[in-house]
């Protein structure tokens, strides 16, 4: 394939997946995935049974796969920000990995799918391939392009490596939790029980600059955007009985959330 047919259906994919998981909810169904076309040309956005994809005819890898339940060692380095991503099995220097080599030289935005739960997938892209770490037969995996120009990226200095932990925690962590929480809630707010995706937030009931404000789903809850932000101000709460509370002052305001029933 033409390099430059090819780098411009990455970005035509790339482009296709936000618009579409940012309607879902931030995720998209396997089937979603294995289903994509372009033109008159079925093109699978992940392989069958593995967790990378390397289209016939492309130059370097398209896509790869994270889950945490899965055969490789992919680690997500708290130090670093970047994904560490085992080489595939087989020759190292062939196959998979030689395409993902590829992508170190190209510079080719790629696709991380991150596995939540089963048949669902949370995309993060562009994603870039920035360096091959033979002694942990693993690749550098960053969220960011400009990783690509920082020279040594196993050597960062502290603000290369702040904002990476940045970037980790924006790109990756958020909506990996948003992912979560909303398959939790079968995708409707726990409110009002709103079902648009695009519509819907995931919550911290702890608030994550708390130290119990960690990004699991017992912590979450799936609130539309105008309840969420309720939520956030205190205006809105629930108890453990799942009870939903008003603020009071709210609930006496003229005209306001009890106005159509007085």
């Amino acid at each position: 394939m033409d390099t430059a047919v090819e780098s411009a259906l990455r970005l035509q994919i790339i482009a296709w997946l936000h618009e579409r998981a940012d309607r879902n909810g931030g995720f998209l169904h396997r089937h979603e995935l294995l289903s994509y076309r372009t033109g008159d040309r079925d093109l699978p956005l992940i392989d069958f049974s593995r967790g990378i994809r390397n289209p016939a005819g492309f130059a370097s890898t398209l896509a790869i796969v994270q889950s945490a339940h899965g055969p490789y060692d992919d680690i997500e380095d708290p130090d670093d920000g970047l994904l560490h991503y085992a080489y595939r099995s087989g020759d190292p220097f062939g196959g998979d990995n030689r395409k993902l080599r590829a992508a170190i030289e190209t510079g080719a935005p790629l696709i991380l799918f991150r596995k939540e739960t089963p048949n669902y997938d949370t995309p993060i892209a562009p994603v870039y391939v920035v360096d091959d770490v033979p002694e942990e037969n693993a690749f550098l995996i960053a969220l960011d392009e400009s990783f690509r120009y920082m020279g040594d990226v196993r050597s960062l200095s502290e603000p290369q490596r702040a904002y990476a932990l940045r970037l980790a925690k924006q790109r990756l962590h958020q909506p990996a939790f948003r992912t979560r929480v909303l398959l939790a809630y079968e995708t409707r707010c726990a409110v009002c029980t709103l079902r648009h995706g695009s519509l819907l937030d995931a919550a911290h009931i702890a608030p994550d600059s708390s130290a119990r404000g960690i990004p699991t789903t017992p912590n979450g809850l799936a609130l539309c955007k105008i309840h969420h932000a309720a939520f956030d101000q205190n205006m809105l709460g629930i108890s453990p009985d799942y009870v939903v509370h008003i603020d009071r002052d709210l609930m006496e305001e003229v005209d306001g959330p009890m106005g159509s029933v007085r």
